[in-house]
């Protein structure tokens, strides 16, 4: 990924105008669904190996980076940001592929699955949930009967005081070598490997236009669940998990594997929320195999 891809737009029906990028020069389609944040220099593992394999396509979702808001707050939610990614694969003309999902980017793919299984070739899900993020995720050892709300008025608290808002942007980018260090010591992922990464990663998130989206997007992923339909979702999929993710935890994982009927499941002792960039030793082989002996093209 030495060149910055072209970007292209696609509008909604909601008003939004949705940026994505299109590489890669195979016939078969693979289309990323990034986590909240992490766009897809977030991926680069996997498209550096497959790229000249297959085409890649990823967006942004609405209301983040170079995609603009919609008309309405509530038009944030992942149903809508799954429909934007039918959209992007009509005007790229691509009828069906296969949805790769990082953190935010699992609901969003089996959401896309529950409501258009025909244009979906298989799944690759990592680091993700099913839904309900406040009461599932952040808890790893316990749950807190009362978490969510007290999440929720976090993240309303944090919206609603721009100072505090910006001294959390301030304090951001000073937790970038602790975190590589702990991810060095979770998964041996060297320092110079995951700084630069980290680094963007923090620097867009906290940007001061784009921080208040990323807010209402966690709310979103809490208020959202597809857990009831997975059951019904007859898409192959590999599911991965950390065992030191503490932001979605692995059982939540698990509870997508067992419940779909057609899964796979990948869980790695030695890692943590960013699975692919601390072992693509094993992760990008498994997509690889997957994409090629399981997936339904």
């Amino acid at each position: 990924m030495n060149d910055e891809p072209e970007t292209r737009y696609v509008e909604t029906r909601h008003g939004a105008r949705i940026a994505y990028i299109a590489i890669g020069r195979g016939e078969r389609t693979l289309m990323l669904a990034n986590g909240l944040g992490g766009r897809l220099y977030a991926w680069q593992p996997l498209v550096d190996a497959l790229q000249d394999e297959y085409r890649i396509i990823t967006w942004d979702y609405r209301g983040l980076f170079d995609s603009t808001d919609p008309d309405s707050l509530a038009r944030l939610s992942i149903k809508d940001h799954a429909e934007d990614a039918f959209a992007v694969l009509d005007a790229e003309g691509v009828d069906r592929a296969v949805f790769c999902g990082w953190s935010m980017g699992v609901q969003v793919s089996l959401e896309a699955a529950s409501m258009r299984p025909d244009r979906i070739a298989g799944m690759v899900l990592m680091n993700g949930t099913y839904g309900h993020v406040f009461q599932s995720g952040l808890q790893p050892f316990m749950r807190f009967p009362f978490a969510g709300q007290w999440l929720h008025r976090l993240v309303e608290t944090v919206a609603d005081h721009k100072a505090l808002a910006r001294a959390i942007e301030v304090m951001a980018p000073k937790m970038v070598l602790p975190t590589a260090a702990l991810f060095w010591l979770v998964s041996r992922a060297h320092p110079s490997q995951m700084t630069p990464m980290l680094s963007r990663y923090m620097r867009e998130v906290f940007d001061k236009h784009t921080f208040p989206n990323y807010l209402r997007l966690f709310q979103e992923l809490d208020a959202h669940s597809v857990l009831h339909h997975l059951r019904h979702i007859h898409v192959p999929a590999l599911i991965v998990s950390g065992a030191w993710d503490w932001l979605t935890p692995a059982y939540q994982s698990h509870v997508i594997a067992d419940r779909l009927p057609d899964a796979e499941a990948i869980h790695l002792r030695r890692a943590s929320h960013f699975v692919l960039l601390e072992r693509p030793e094993v992760i990008v082989p498994a997509t690889r195999k997957f994409l090629t002996q399981r997936a339904r093209w």
